[in-house]
């Protein structure tokens, strides 16, 4: 079975959390709490690059909100956003919130997934 990478953003999913985000990122995006929302999406949606680059990797992605991750699996506290990778029932860190927050673009982000991969 392939390992699973699993994205958790720093956020609560549900539309008014989502439209709060959005208002978010337009008007004070030097405040917005998840970088690794503000490199992999636009206000619109998913970024074309990105996605493309997910969908490279050719490994079952999941992608979470803070409470989905705590809904669904039981690893304790992180430090969010993070990017964990599943191996069976096993799961653990593969990019940490303060290596996501450095990241300057979607290239430094991706070139840090592939290198901890």
């Amino acid at each position: 079975m392939k390992p699973t990478l699993i994205f958790v953003y720093n956020a609560e999913s549900g539309l008014f959390n989502a439209i709060t985000d959005m208002a978010h990122k337009i008007f004070s995006p030097q405040t917005y709490s998840c970088h690794l929302c503000a490199l992999t999406h636009s206000n619109v949606g998913m970024r074309k690059e990105w996605k493309r680059f997910i969908e490279s990797l050719e490994l079952p992605s999941q992608f979470l909100h803070a409470n989905e991750l705590a809904a669904r699996y039981s690893v304790g506290s992180l430090s969010l956003p993070v990017v964990l990778i599943k191996k069976g029932e096993s799961i653990e860190i593969l990019v940490e919130a303060n290596v996501i927050n450095g990241c300057q673009n979607i290239d430094d982000l991706k070139e840090v997934i592939l290198g901890r991969m």
